[in-house]
């Protein structure tokens, strides 16, 4: 949900700090701020309301530097956006913390540190960890030890990185629930709460495992896991490059990453299919003896990650002839799900933090699953380190948060899995190389999709004024008419919904009017005539209506009907990745119209690391 970044150096910090804090806006924009410590030892704090370039416009006001110092940008969860509620927060002795995720028991600490003395400045549950750290260290006498003894009380998720006064030297950081990452350097290290904000100046990382606390020095790492033994957890190296997580010659980074699409998926599929084959090892070494065993599947996920579940449950009953269950990650934790024999647990996630994904994986390793595999963009991610079976999907980092690339090459992998199932249920090589030379030919399609930019500009003029779209899709098109309905709320904040189009006449069609555009993806498959009739229901209301259709559906522009001719012969398997491209650049343009953010829109953050 927030940034965080920290550093301990020879050399002044601020610059490396300000730097990441830009590189983890897209995690939150409510407030941002920076604490450092100065040559004179004392703590310097400067916090804004607003996004990262509040920060440094003050900054340019206060001009500040320090060799050690930490820094966060803020997605509000306790307590509204304000300079008061925006960390660093700080207690007595000059202790300064920042935090990712929620505090459960916040308000029981609370009233036994306001019983105590210590007076309260913000809203915060963070404040309540900073307090607990001084409080301890008045007995304990070492804030590492501090820092431990209060993590030990806190219920809830958090990553934390405190730095203090009277001990200049070191940053102490505590992970649960929450990413946080060392990043090496030559006689400097580095914190934060992702990758990217630490490119610039290492691509050697170490991942703290859950319950870890860690010392982190100038020339020194030290570990210790939640009971207290000293750990080494492996040094690993970053394929992603700085470049990779900046805008270039677009004006968005939804802009680019929408056309970084074909490459995306390219990458998501090389090395992995040769010849007319699955590679099945992709999946890991030990996919081949799990999906042979495979006989139900059952997919978890989150928001944009959701809709590629709802897809491949479509593909994977239909092509590969196994069950397949489909549910929301945070539903799925507290209904007790039944766990058919030899069922293959699926989770998707462009981050791997998603706290309700990943929480849903630790529940399942408890229930009897055959094996659990997950379908993640960040190789360094908790959900990929703790998953049995992995399918990276290559996306690149991926800023903007409505989800374009991670969605359209989450759907790729999917489909690598549909073939690798089919294979063991007794799919033939012939059918095998037809559903691979259809993945093959994805890149190719969306790049002639992406040709119709101009013509969508153009449409998305007839959106900008609209407050409410009806998206209309049948089969596995369905679920690519949530996710338009999704990106256009998103990111324009116009009130959209989608619907399978056969369930107008049960209570949809009640809103459609001349006001109310209605949207439907039409490719040319088995259920186009019945999405027809579905759309003459809505002209017959007076219904506008906006097809994405395919040159041999049948169906015609004419009076109220605007129709968008996609690519020829796009097939059934390829129709959800080709036909959710035009609604990406639908959201995009009408957002760009109505001057929203588009790549931080209001009230929600790229990676979810709380429930």
């Amino acid at each position: 949900m927030c940034g965080i970044v920290g550093a301990v150096a020879e050399r002044n910090v601020v610059p490396i700090l300000m730097e990441g804090l830009r590189r983890l806006e897209y995690r939150g924009y409510d407030s941002a701020g920076i604490a450092v410590l100065n040559g004179s030892k004392h703590l310097t704090r400067l916090r804004t309301v607003g996004k990262v370039r509040m920060l440094d416009e003050a900054l340019e006001q206060h001009p500040t530097d320090g060799r050690i110092g930490i820094a966060h940008t803020r997605w509000a969860t306790h307590g509204v956006p304000s300079e008061r509620n925006a960390h660093p927060h700080i207690s007595r002795d000059g202790i300064a913390i920042v935090h990712n995720g929620i505090i459960e028991n916040h308000e029981e600490l609370r009233a036994d540190l306001l019983r105590r003395g210590y007076p309260f400045t913000s809203e915060t549950d963070t404040e309540v960890i900073a307090h607990r750290i001084h409080l301890h260290l008045q007995t304990l006498h070492d804030l590492f030890k501090a820092v431990r003894a209060t993590v030990a009380e806190l219920e809830g998720a958090y990553a934390l990185v405190v730095v203090s006064e009277h001990d200049p030297e070191r940053l102490i950081l505590a992970r649960e629930g929450c990413p946080v990452v060392i990043g090496l350097g030559v006689e400097e290290n580095f914190v934060a709460s992702d990758v990217a904000a630490l490119l610039p100046v290492t691509r050697r990382f170490i991942f703290l495992e859950e319950g870890d606390v860690a010392d982190v020095r100038r020339e020194s790492v030290r570990i210790l896991d939640r009971n207290g033994v000293a750990v080494e957890r492996p040094v690993r190296e970053s394929e992603l490059s700085a470049s990779a997580a900046e805008r270039g010659p677009y004006q968005h980074f939804m802009l680019k990453e929408i056309h970084e699409q074909p490459l995306a998926i390219a990458n998501t599929l090389q090395e992995r299919v040769a010849n007319g084959r699955l590679l099945e090892a992709a999946f890991g070494p030990a996919a081949t003896a799990v999906l042979q065993r495979a006989q139900n599947v059952h997919i978890v996920a989150c928001g944009t990650s959701y809709h590629a579940a709802c897809v491949a449950r479509y593909f994977i009953e239909q092509i590969s002839k196994v069950p397949c269950a489909v549910d929301i990650a945070s539903e799925y934790r507290y209904r007790k799900p039944l766990v058919p024999p030899d069922t293959l647990f699926v989770t998707i996630s462009q981050s791997g933090e998603t706290a309700d994904t990943l929480a849903a994986l630790r529940l399942a390793r408890e229930s009897g699953y055959l094996s659990s595999l997950a379908i993640c963009n960040v190789p360094e991610s908790s959900l990929v380190r703790e998953s049995e079976l992995v399918m990276l999907t290559r996306a690149g980092p991926e800023i903007g948060v409505a989800s374009t690339k991670a969605f359209t090459t989450q759907l790729t992998a999917l489909g690598m899995l549909v073939v690798a199932l089919a294979r063991h249920q007794g799919s033939d090589a012939e059918r095998e190389r037809a559903l691979v030379s259809r993945l093959i030919e994805l890149p190719a399609h969306v790049e002639r999709t992406l040709e119709l930019d101009p013509v969508i500009l153009r449409l998305a003029e007839r959106f900008a004024d609209r407050r409410h779209a009806l998206f209309l899709g049948r089969g596995a098109l369905y679920p690519i008419a949530l996710e338009g309905a999704l990106k256009l709320k998103e990111i324009s904040y116009i009130h959209a919904e989608g619907y399978p189009a056969g369930e107008l006449k049960h209570g949809p069609l009640a809103l459609v009017d001349a006001d109310m555009p209605v949207v439907a993806v039409a490719p040319n498959n088995d259920l186009l005539e019945k999405l027809k009739s579905n759309l003459m229901e809505v002209r017959a209301r007076g219904g506008e209506l906006f097809v994405f259709a395919d040159p041999e559906s049948g169906i015609s522009a004419s009076d109220g009907v605007t129709v968008i001719e996609m690519p020829r012969q796009v097939s059934y398997v390829q129709a959800p990745v080709v036909y959710s491209i035009p609604l990406q650049l639908l959201a995009y343009h009408a957002a760009i119209l109505k001057g929203t953010d588009v790549d931080q829109p209001r009230n929600l953050a790229k990676s979810v690391t709380v429930e």
